[in-house]
């Protein structure tokens, strides 16, 4: 709770009490009667008539200033339209860029992703769900059987094997190269072409059975990928960043909520902006007629309301800049 709604019970109770004086002051209002002080007559007739008058005036001028923020929410002949349903398209304009502009921006989030950990927390969950995973015994059993039926499906196909072949050939030429070897493997395929292919195409026929002998290296595999990803953990996080910024970066913030503030109407726009100010509002409100019991003071002995009132707001001041001093004081003393 802030310190305005603290003191809005006692202030909302400042009309009743102006009013309550003012009916008071039609029955008696001090009459004949004075006030003595440092040799000084001050005369109290009329006080309440004035100090009453003066506070209904502040708190009235106040409550209609902020009635008219709002109030009428049509255009009337006479009393026109409010501010704000007036200025309707630049309020919503005014609102939807303050939050994509200040409240909704790469530097914001990037600080509070930073803030909040969330990527080195998921990064760490993450990594321990992949390492439960994988040293799972029944995942690394049911991973080899799918990959060792999908290698021999593949390799047990005849237009795989023929690519093999011609692949495994490409190979060999090129492992050759130009030189002696080059020349006596052309020289061999010339003379034996027939005996050359049916080498390849055997040894890639032995390929579906060697398909449990390779996965045996893929449990070493498995075993790096938690290390792997471990020792990738900055460039990932960052990598992570770089998606959310983008995707931040991509959304438009300012069309989304002036497109959607453009569906209210007057009287949801007014509500919205009271949930958020209306304490205040309030405050300011009961706060004129408070004001204006002072100023009605000033009214009746503009001297010696004004001397008052400095010598009070000086004490105050003075008071408010000692309290502060010393609740910053041991804050700075630290951080020295």
């Amino acid at each position: 709770m802030g310190a305005h709604a603290k003191v809005l019970p006692y202030l909302r109770l400042v009309p009743l009490v102006l009013l309550l004086l003012f009916g008071i002051s039609f029955v008696w209002d001090f009459p004949g009667v004075s006030l003595t002080l440092f040799g000084y007559t001050l005369p109290l007739e009329g006080l309440l008539l004035v100090v009453s008058v003066s506070g209904l005036i502040g708190f009235l001028t106040n409550w209609l200033a902020i009635t008219m923020l709002f109030n009428p929410r049509e255009r009337r002949p006479i009393f026109g339209q409010g501010l704000i349903p007036a200025q309707r398209d630049r309020v919503i304009f005014r609102l939807a860029r303050a939050v994509s502009e200040e409240l909704i921006n790469e530097e914001i989030i990037k600080q509070k992703i930073e803030e909040s950990g969330v990527i080195p927390r998921y990064r760490e969950m993450a990594l321990g769900v992949t390492r439960s995973v994988i040293e799972d015994p029944d995942f690394r059993r049911d991973l080899k059987r799918l990959v060792a039926e999908y290698l021999r499906e593949m390799l047990g196909s005849e237009a795989m094997r023929q690519k093999l072949t011609r692949f495994a050939v490409q190979k060999i030429e090129a492992y050759a190269g130009e030189g002696a070897s080059g020349l006596a493997l052309r020289v061999y395929r010339f003379l034996n072409e027939a005996d050359f292919q049916r080498r390849v195409e055997k040894a890639v026929d032995e390929l579906p059975h060697s398909v449990d002998t390779a996965l045996d290296e893929l449990d070493a595999l498995l075993d790096q990928i938690p290390e792997k990803i471990e020792a990738r953990s900055e460039e990932i996080e960052t990598w992570a960043t770089r998606v959310v910024l983008g995707f931040v970066e991509n959304l438009d913030v300012y069309g989304m909520v002036a497109s959607n503030m453009q569906q209210y109407d007057e009287g949801k726009l007014e509500q919205l902006i009271k949930n958020t100010t209306n304490e205040q509002l309030n405050y300011i409100k009961y706060l004129g007629g408070v004001l204006g019991f002072f100023g009605g003071l000033v009214i009746w002995q503009p001297a010696v309301a004004l001397a008052l009132f400095g010598t009070v707001g000086l004490l105050l001041y003075g008071l408010d800049v000692l309290l502060y001093r010393l609740r910053h004081e041991p804050d700075e003393a630290a951080a020295s």
